[in-house]
C-alpha cells in the first residue's frame, strides 16, 4: 500500500471519528453529577467567595467520578485514559459553569508534571494530584499577559540547595488556593527558549506572596504571586523544559477548546428555547425569519468548532504530527464560537439578557475570559501558520 493511500485511509478513519457507547455513558454520569452540584443558584453562590469552589463537591467528584486524575496514567495513580476522555469531561464542565479547582489541577499542573517530571518526580507528585487530596497549578504568564513562553522573565538563580526565584507572575488560575505551584522561570543571562525551566514548591514556602485578582469572570479564580528568593526544586531538567512547557499549553488549549464548546451549547439551547417562550405581536419570536437565520447561523457555528475541538483531542490522543497545530486551531475557533454564541444569546433575550437577574451573562463573561486565556485567537492563528510552516 502506497503512502498516499496509507493517508487516505487514516483520514477517513478520522472523518469517521465518534464518541463509543462508553464515552457516552461517562459524559451522561457526569452530566448528571453535575445537573446536581452546579445549578446557576450555585455558581452564583461559589463565584462570590474567595475559595471560589466547594470542597465538599470536589471530594465527591474525586471520590466518586475519580475526575482529576482521569488522564494521568493509572501507574500514577489515576485512571488512564486519555485526551478525549478529558475533553468530555472539560465539555460538560463547560455547560454547566463548573467552580471547581480542576482545569489548573487536573490539566494545567498535572500535565505539566507528566510532560516534565522525572519518573521519581511523577510518582511522587501526581498520585495526590489524581486522588484530588492536592490542588495545583501552572504559573507561567507575567504582568503583561504574555502566553510565549519565549516572554517569560522570572529568574531561577542556581543555590547550593536548588534554585531560588525571584519575579512575579500573574493571572495563575487558583493560584491563591493552590498547595503546590509549578513555575516556569529562566536561568539568568538567557533568552527565548533557551534556559527555560520548570519549578515546584510549596505555595506556603518562605519568599512567596499571593494576592486574589479581580477579575470580570468571577468563576474562574486567578492570581498574582510575588516569588522573593524562594527555593524551589527543578522539576525535569532544563534540557526539555521549553518543549515540556510548550507541550502542556497545547494540551491545555485543546482542553479550554473542549470546555467552551460545551459553553457555547448552552448559548445556544438557552436562544432556542427563549425563542420558543418569548411571544411578540402574537407570535413566538422564534417564527421570525431573522431570529431564524441567527439560530442556524449559532447552530452552524457551534458545530464546527466542535468538530475542531473533538479532532484536535482525537489527534492529540493518537499522538498525530499535527495535533500541535490542530491545538490552536481548535483553541482560536472555540474562542471566536463561545464569544459570538454568548453575544448573541443575550441579544435574542433582549433587554433582560443584559441584566444580573438573568444567568446569560454569566457564560458571557466565561467566553470573554477564555477567549484571551492561553492566549488570543490572533496568537493562535500565527502560531498555526508557524507550525504549518506558512
Amino acid at each position: 500500500m502506497s503512502r498516499s493511500q496509507q493517508a487516505n485511509q487514516e483520514s477517513a478513519r478520522r472523518v469517521r471519528f465518534a464518541f463509543t457507547d462508553e464515552q457516552e455513558q461517562f459524559r451522561a454520569a457526569v452530566r448528571r453529577f453535575l445537573n446536581d452540584k452546579s445549578p446557576t443558584t450555585e455558581v452564583r453562590r461559589l463565584m462570590e467567595t474567595d475559595t471560589g469552589y466547594d470542597p465538599s463537591v470536589w471530594r465527591q467528584m474525586s471520590d466518586e467520578l475519580a475526575l482529576p486524575g482521569i488522564h494521568i496514567p493509572e501507574q500514577y495513580g489515576g485512571g488512564g485514559f486519555g485526551m478525549v476522555e478529558l475533553g468530555i469531561v472539560m465539555e460538560e464542565f463547560g455547560r454547566s459553569l463548573l467552580c471547581a479547582p480542576f482545569f489548573s489541577t487536573a490539566v494545567m499542573a498535572a500535565g505539566a508534571i507528566l510532560n516534565a517530571g522525572t519518573e521519581a518526580q511523577k510518582s511522587s507528585l501526581l498520585p495526590e494530584l489524581a486522588r484530588g487530596a492536592r490542588m495545583a497549578t501552572l504559573a507561567l504568564t507575567e504582568p503583561d499577559g504574555d502566553w510565549d513562553p519565549g516572554k517569560i522573565e522570572t529568574v531561577a538563580a542556581r543555590d547550593a540547595d536548588g534554585f531560588r526565584l525571584n519575579g512575579t507572575k500573574s493571572y495563575v488560575v487558583d493560584g491563591h488556593i493552590a498547595d503546590l505551584l509549578i513555575v516556569a522561570a529562566r536561568v539568568a543571562g538567557t533568552s527565548g527558549r533557551e534556559g527555560l525551566g520548570l519549578f515546584t514548591l510549596k505555595a506556603d514556602a518562605a519568599g512567596i506572596e499571593r494576592r486574589l485578582l479581580k477579575s470580570m469572570d468571577p468563576t474562574r479564580k486567578i492570581a498574582q504571586i510575588q516569588f522573593r528568593g524562594a527555593r524551589a526544586d527543578l522539576l525535569g531538567s532544563l534540557d526539555t523544559a521549553a518543549a515540556a512547557i510548550e507541550r502542556t499549553l497545547d494540551q491545555a488549549a485543546i482542553a479550554l477548546a473542549n470546555e467552551m464548546v460545551g459553553g457555547a451549547q448552552t448559548m445556544l439551547d438557552s436562544a432556542v428555547a427563549y425563542s420558543k417562550l418569548r411571544v411578540q405581536f402574537g407570535r413566538e419570536i422564534g417564527s421570525f425569519q431573522a431570529i431564524k437565520h441567527k439560530l442556524a447561523d449559532m447552530l452552524l457555528e457551534v458545530e464546527l468548532a466542535k468538530s475542531a475541538a473533538y479532532y484536535a483531542a482525537q489527534a492529540a490522543a493518537v499522538e498525530d504530527p499535527e495535533w500541535p497545530a490542530l491545538a490552536c486551531l481548535a483553541k482560536a475557533a472555540a474562542s471566536e464560537t463561545y464569544l459570538n454564541a454568548a453575544a448573541n444569546c443575550i441579544q435574542i433575550h433582549g433587554g433582560i439578557g443584559f441584566t444580573w437577574d438573568n444567568d446569560t451573562h454569566l457564560w458571557f463573561k466565561r467566553a470573554k475570559s477564555s477567549e484571551v486565556f492561553l492566549g488570543q485567537p490572533s496568537y493562535h492563528r500565527e502560531l498555526l501558520m508557524q507550525r504549518w510552516g506558512v
